[in-house]
């Protein structure tokens, strides 16, 4: 099933007459709790068979957990993991692929050798430092494809005056861009926590996160509306090396200023999506390094 032919089933009723919830987005809220309460398979399998002997025209409905997760597979715009020098020196990206030592530190690529599962094959390295980085340019794109948020991406020029300083000067300054509401601007917020949330530890790891500031104020601060970018793994800060993780984003955000072939629901048509990065949202440490100061 693809996304589009996914989309077309939104709209079908749970059951007749049902208005709390639609097929899709009952099936999502089931998946996202079997998540969250770490459900067992044979549990959630069990439930779906319920369900489905339960409601009028229980067919609708996926049968087990396989089906469901085919379904919540054609969502998943997946990421990239990108190996990195334990060092913050560079990222083994793009002509550096294939390197197996940092030029810089001379440090290893790899943290040691998994044994060989069968015999024959080589060991199987493992990296010392992974980064994942979640592709921009698709995630902007798919906030066009249902008329709901391509109509919200476009509020900020239909339904309210835009008087800050930065946005009339960035307007100002290039005015091919303002011309399309639908043109994005980004936000960048990032900053270390402690995943582990035990105080003797030190352990950090720095999310980079993207808010389209095109939306109304109370959906662009919803969590839904932030777009995970960049995930730094610790155990320490990247300090003012941050710069370096920051290269896939930055040949995304230089793509996106010449424009990339997108469709808006709205009006059924292909356009030139473009988007710019306006501001940061920072502590003083944080906004320290991103100046790389």
């Amino acid at each position: 099933m693809k996304y589009n032919d996914l989309l077309l089933e939104a709209g079908v009723e749970l059951y007749p007459g049902c208005k709390s919830f639609m097929k899709l987005s009952f099936i999502q809220h089931l998946f996202c709790l079997k998540c969250l309460y770490s459900w067992s398979t044979r549990s959630f399998d069990q439930l779906m068979e319920l369900l489905i002997e339960a409601f009028s025209d229980g067919s609708l409905l996926p049968k087990n957990t396989y089906e469901v997760k085919k379904i919540m597979k054609v969502f998943d715009l997946g990421y990239i993991k990108i190996d990195a020098c334990p060092n913050d020196c560079y990222l083994f990206w793009k002509e550096r692929s294939n390197q197996e030592v940092c030029h810089i530190c001379v440090s290893s690529r790899w943290a040691g050798a998994k044994k060989s599962t069968s015999k024959g094959k080589k060991n199987q390295m493992k990296s010392a430092m992974v980064v994942r980085y979640f592709p921009l340019i698709m995630r902007l794109q798919r906030l066009f494809k249902t008329k709901k948020s391509a109509e919200e991406m476009i509020w900020h020029e239909n339904r309210h005056p835009v008087d800050g300083e930065d946005w009339k000067s960035f307007d100002s300054r290039y005015p091919d861009f303002s011309s399309d509401p639908r043109n994005v601007r980004l936000v960048l917020a990032s900053d270390g926590f402690n995943p582990f949330k035990i105080m003797s530890s030190t352990y950090s790891i720095w999310p980079v996160l993207l808010v389209p500031y095109n939306m109304p104020p109370w959906i662009t601060m919803k969590q839904t509306s932030f777009i995970m970018s960049i995930i730094i793994p610790g155990e320490k800060s990247p300090g003012n090396n941050i710069d370096i993780y920051l290269q896939p984003l930055i040949n995304e955000l230089y793509e996106l200023c010449h424009g990339v072939i997108s469709y808006d629901a709205t009006s059924g048509q292909s356009f030139h999506l473009r988007a710019t990065l306006m501001w940061t949202i920072n502590d003083f440490s944080a906004y320290g390094m991103n100046l790389n100061v």
